[in-house]
């Protein structure tokens, strides 16, 4: 079976199920953040509706992202104005961050563009030959207690307030979108005074570490996929070079299936709504290898491409650095 065409079956975008996806979501981000607020003297409502609302935050970036690709509503227009309104609610500039995710979209795999892409990997044979700043700077930058809480504070609270293109791509809208966020924690502000800023604060931050865990497991696993032109193949880098997570159904809709990433990346104008069916039920010869969460924890350890085994690799300790260097 050709899987292009396959994968097409299920690139069909429907409003009733993209408004349910839409709307729904947004109500569970307004409701569990309001039940938060409201019991925020009670722990044991308010750090579950907390969390619930973590997940809706993420699921809302999901969408726009979908709305990025044009995938989740039906005309472009409705998914161009649906990815504008998440703005406040994701802190992502809808139009910047589109055109970003693109570039990430026809770099992927591509070690001469590795500047597309989420998180940074460098490769042995850099690592070998890095100055000891670089290295220590590297280190700290992979380390997952770093990489996870101050990636998550860093990305969605500073860096993207003025994202990388953002002169090339739009800065009126990047303007526009940050003006949205004042009056949208203005209204919060309002409404629930200083209590509900700090619960949407330390949620939101939670939000964000469940995204950056998520984003760095994408194209961050042991035999993922990397080359150089003219090696690189742009169908292995879609389905090898992405993850398919299995951590469950329900975490599959809390995050609009972003977890079956390989599926996505082969074609992204498949709706969030629409991946679970079509990455479960690919062709027995298409079938992915699926990382449960053992095993994407793990992966937090792996750190450098190497080019000779073609795998992702941990620091090398001393002793053997030369020698993993050479493919030993």
């Amino acid at each position: 079976m050709d899987l292009r065409e396959y994968t097409r079956q299920y690139a069909v975008q429907d409003n009733k199920l993209a408004a349910l996806s839409y709307f729904g979501t947004f109500a569970v981000y307004f409701a569990s953040l309001a039940l938060a607020v409201t019991y925020v003297d009670r722990w044991y409502v308010m750090i579950p509706a907390g969390v619930v609302f973590a997940f809706s935050a993420v699921r809302l970036y999901v969408l726009q992202h979908d709305c990025g690709h044009h995938s989740l509503f039906e005309t472009r227009q409705q998914n161009e104005w649906a990815g504008h309104g998440l703005s406040p609610f994701t802190f992502a500039p809808f139009e910047v961050m589109k055109q970003n995710h693109n570039l990430h979209h026809a770099g992927i795999g591509n070690l001469e563009h590795r500047e597309t892409g989420e998180i940074h990997t460098m490769t042995v044979r850099e690592w070998n030959e890095a100055d000891w700043t670089t290295r220590l700077f590297y280190r700290l930058y992979r380390n997952p207690f770093i990489l996870v809480p101050v990636g998550a504070l860093f990305t969605y609270f500073i860096r993207y307030r003025w994202p990388k293109n953002t002169v090339r791509f739009g800065v009126r809208g990047v303007v526009l979108h940050n003006l949205s966020i004042v009056v949208f924690l203005g209204l919060l502000y309002l409404i629930a005074g200083s209590t509900g800023i700090l619960v949407w604060l330390v949620f939101s931050l939670l939000g964000g570490m469940l995204g950056v865990f998520l984003v760095y497991l994408q194209h961050n696993f042991e035999d993922t996929y990397w080359d150089r032109r003219p090696d690189l193949d742009p169908k292995l880098a879609a389905l090898e070079g992405s993850s398919a997570l299995d951590f469950g159904w329900w975490f599959d809709n809390a995050v609009a299936c972003i977890t079956l990433h390989d599926i996505h990346h082969f074609n992204a104008r498949i709706p969030s709504y629409r991946l679970r069916a079509c990455h479960y039920n690919l062709p027995p010869e298409y079938t992915p290898r699926r990382i449960k969460f053992p095993e994407a924890v793990a992966a937090l350890n792996l750190k450098l491409w190497d080019e000779d085994n073609k795998r992702l690799v941990p620091f090398p300790r001393k002793a053997s650095g030369q020698q993993l260097a050479h493919g030993g």
